[in-house]
């Protein structure tokens, strides 16, 4: 389902899709989860490994989930976790976290307060690793993500 959002400013902006889903366990709180992927099958396979901890936006590049990022912090009701692939057109995974990270700054928010930021990306290097924890990503996962692995990461978190 696709939707258009407009921000304070009137601008719109395309999110491939908002979807809530039950949890499993009604005393868990659910969780606001951001998927920032161009891939569509990636953002699906993603998609259903999180649902079932809570409400899942998908943003299909860098400056769409940065925007949404921002008018979710804006509006009082920040996400919990981003998930953030790295090589997308527009604004890869890195100057998105950087940008995420300087709008939680310019609105009084400091690590370890801000958003756990998830990077799923092909990249293995040790390097691109190196630059997303200096960045200020909580986790790292090489893709093919699997659920175990999603899990564990949210789990270490303190997320789940």
């Amino acid at each position: 389902m696709n939707k258009t959002k407009g921000n304070k400013r009137g601008n719109k902006m395309k999110v491939v899709e908002e979807k809530t889903s039950e949890s499993k366990t009604q005393e868990r709180s659910k969780l606001k989860m951001l998927i920032v992927e161009d891939d569509f099958p990636s953002c699906k396979i993603m998609e259903e490994y999180l649902s079932e901890y809570g409400n899942c936006t998908i943003a299909a590049n860098g400056v769409q989930g940065v925007e949404v990022f921002k008018n979710a912090l804006e509006t009082g009701s920040p996400y919990d976790l981003v998930c953030l692939d790295i090589m997308m057109p527009e604004m890869d995974g890195h100057e998105a976290l950087r940008t995420i990270r300087q709008i939680e700054q310019e609105h009084g928010i400091f690590d370890p307060g801000g958003v756990r930021v998830i990077m799923t990306t092909a990249k293995d290097r040790s390097r691109d690793m190196i630059e997303a924890f200096d960045e200020g990503c909580a986790s790292y996962l090489v893709k093919p993500v699997n659920q175990e692995k999603l899990v564990a990461e949210m789990q270490k978190l303190g997320l789940i």
